[in-house]
């Protein structure tokens, strides 16, 4: 069984379904499978922390206070089944204005890290595309592809740089394969 200091999370395509750009809460639907998943590593120890670019916002295509209305919600879901959600970074910014928090940059990792004492080299980051793989090499990370969302297409695409630590159907495969 493996324990992580925190394990990354991307957020759409790997925690819920991602039709484009979710713009309200009512939008926004996790998959069946992955309050299951989280709650299996959650009672084995593991703490948890989203990161997750959220352009809309930027191509003002999604407004703030429906991206906090959905933060909400995750959040009381987390809280409702005992998973240790420490935090939600975003990267609101436009693409093309983007800096170093937008994945696959390493910013949002780092002020996580800063903000709640996290060991990143002793870390695993789950999510469904190459961006979300390469910050969490650079930073010394395990690294979950899954095949919901976009994985299929990055499975074909990946770089042998980036190629990750496990890769799984779905989270809560991921989940029985960490705790095996």
């Amino acid at each position: 069984m493996k324990i992580y200091d925190t394990i990354f999370l991307d957020r759409d395509g790997t925690l819920n379904f991602d039709p484009g750009f979710i713009q309200n809460v009512e939008q926004f639907k996790f998959y069946d499978f992955t309050i299951p998943a989280l709650k299996i590593l959650a009672d084995k120890g593991n703490r948890f922390c989203i990161v997750s670019n959220q352009s809309g916002v930027g191509r003002g295509l999604i407004e703030m206070s429906d991206l906090r209305e959905i933060n909400s919600f995750i959040r009381s879901e987390c809280q409702a089944n005992q998973i240790n959600l420490l935090d939600i970074y975003l990267c609101t910014e436009h693409p093309n204005e983007s800096t170093n928090r937008r994945k696959p940059g390493t910013g949002m990792f780092l002020e996580a890290a800063d903000d709640y004492d996290i060991e990143l080299n002793k870390c695993l980051m789950i999510g469904d595309s190459e961006r979300d793989l390469i910050p969490a090499h650079v930073l010394g990370m395990d690294t979950m592809l899954v095949m919901t969302g976009n994985g299929h297409l990055t499975i074909d695409t990946i770089s042998a740089a980036d190629k990750p630590t496990y890769t799984v159907e779905n989270i809560l495969e991921g989940a029985k394969l960490l705790i095996k």
